[in-house]
């Protein structure tokens, strides 16, 4: 794999916490590697550090030891603010729960990253709908959480991850709140999206057919990634 079809890539990731007087170490020398287009699965039992690792790979927190690259940057090595521009020029993030601003529309929530960004509202708002139409949202764009079902609603947080055009969306249980025909529509939705747009996806998933969907399979057991 080329330095440039790589887009996350972590080495010797350890990440250790302080509970009490004693020490747990969450992640003992995690590596991995994501190639552009990629479509990778990581299953563990709960308390295994799953959202962990997601986390250090999205720069949301710092490993203890090791480094993870974006963009051929270690994220340790920049600053916050560095940190956040490197997050949302290169990464999408969904999460179990939609995280949607409730009082904005599905247009307007999915516009946020954009703005972050620095568009001007008329472009982001071109790009935002045009995003909503590829996950089958055209005639909801005005529409509120509180307005749309539970899959819809996870659509939205999908196309909010996918509107900057990110080398990477990381996925933390995306269909854990969805009943089993809705998350085998997204499961769908990601693998169509990831065709055509060729974006990287990472997910943290314990719905065994999401996971068998993606490309390669990980599994994280005693603070080690193995591939399944």
């Amino acid at each position: 794999m080329t330095e440039n079809s790589t887009v996350v890539t972590c080495e010797q990731l350890e990440k250790t916490y302080s509970q009490g007087p004693q020490l747990v170490q969450v992640l003992k020398g995690v590596n991995l590697q994501v190639g552009r287009g990629e479509r990778i699965a990581i299953v563990g039992s709960s308390g295994s550090g799953k959202t962990t690792l997601l986390n250090l790979l999205g720069g949301l927190d710092l490993p203890t030891n090791g480094k993870v690259t974006i963009a051929g940057k270690n994220l340790a090595q920049v600053d916050e603010t560095q940190r956040g521009l490197l997050r949302n020029k290169n990464l999408g993030f969904v999460y179990q729960f939609h995280h949607l601003l409730g009082e904005f529309s599905a247009l307007e929530n999915v516009c946020m990253p954009l703005l972050i960004a620095r568009l001007p509202m008329v472009e982001a708002a071109q790009r935002a709908r045009t995003m909503l139409g590829k996950v089958g949202l055209e005639a909801r764009v005005e529409h509120k959480p509180s307005e749309l079902s539970g899959g819809e609603r996870q659509r939205v947080a999908i196309a909010r991850a996918l509107v900057t055009e990110p080398n990477c969306v990381l996925l933390d249980e995306p269909t854990g709140n969805l009943d089993r025909n809705t998350a085998t529509e997204i499961h769908a939705l990601m693998n169509d999206l990831n065709e055509k747009l060729e974006i990287s996806f990472i997910v943290v998933t314990h719905d065994e057919l999401l996971a068998s969907s993606m490309e390669r399979k990980f599994l994280l057991a005693d603070g080690l990634l193995n591939e399944q």
